[in-house]
């Protein structure tokens, strides 16, 4: 997971990393933990060895949180401080909010899928998961999370690196910062 001594913003707004680069870290811890959860649900599909549902449905939860709230602050953040100071970027921003709207999609269905599962949550009265479902969710979402995250860093680092401390913190514009998800 990534370091937070290498990219948080300090008080008084003198970052060690621009906006940009630590976009691109916190897109890289996304990919990771999106592969793990991946990586769990093939486990649990190939020999039932791998983390229990509940676990399962817990890493996914925080997996499903930690994106939208990203998401989230992107489109109330940095999208927006971006439009009104690099009025070219706009139709981009536009598509990129537009597949914010995708993903939050397939996370609703992947929560869904969990949000019954007596196995998940000794609390729920429906049917067991189908671990085949989420994985063809979460295939989906990663081909398409991947694609999205390639084009906005591609689009919007040179943009958010040139932005100054004064524009707001990182969690302000990405809607979460390194030290958030650090070890």
């Amino acid at each position: 997971m990534p370091h937070s001594h290498q990219h948080d913003n300090r008080p008084g707004g003198a970052r060690l990393s621009a906006y940009g680069q630590q976009l691109i870290e916190i897109h890289r811890w996304l990919r990771e933990e999106l592969a793990r959860l991946r990586e769990g649900v093939e486990t649990h599909l190939a020999d039932g060895t791998g983390p229990r549902t509940g676990d399962l449905r817990a890493h996914c939860l925080a997996f499903c949180a930690a994106l939208t709230r990203h998401h989230t602050g992107e489109d109330g953040g940095a999208f927006r401080v971006l439009a009104e100071r690099e009025p070219a970027l706009r139709p981009v921003l536009a598509e990129l909010a537009a597949d914010h709207e995708v993903v939050a999609g397939i996370l609703s269905r992947v929560e869904e899928l969990f949000a019954a599962d007596p196995a998940a949550d000794p609390g729920a009265t429906g049917t067991p998961v189908d671990p085949r479902r989420v994985r063809a969710e979460l295939d989906g979402l990663a081909a398409l999370l991947e694609s999205h995250l390639v084009y906005e860093e591609k689009k919007l680092t040179a943009a958010l690196d040139a932005l100054d401390p004064s524009a707001g913190t990182t969690s302000e514009l990405l809607g979460l910062t390194p030290v958030e998800y650090a070890d």
